[in-house]
């Protein structure tokens, strides 16, 4: 019996599955954060960039 466990115990130290499986996760979510990252510093410059064309084109039109 005691031979039963250090064999499985070996085995189950041995298995690199799991530890596989936690490094890509670890890689998916840091290019998660990365994505995240990306896209809200492109939004506020979009939002800057498109508030500044408002103000250029409500200065051009004629008031009415």
């Amino acid at each position: 019996m005691r031979d039963l466990i250090w064999q499985l115990t070996l085995q189950l130290a041995a298995d690199d599955v799991g530890v596989t499986a936690i490094e890509y996760g670890l890689i998916a979510g840091l290019i998660a954060v990365a994505i995240i990252t990306a896209i809200t510093l492109v939004g506020t410059d979009l939002s800057g960039l498109f508030t500044g064309i408002a103000g250029d084109v409500a200065a051009a039109t004629p008031a009415a």
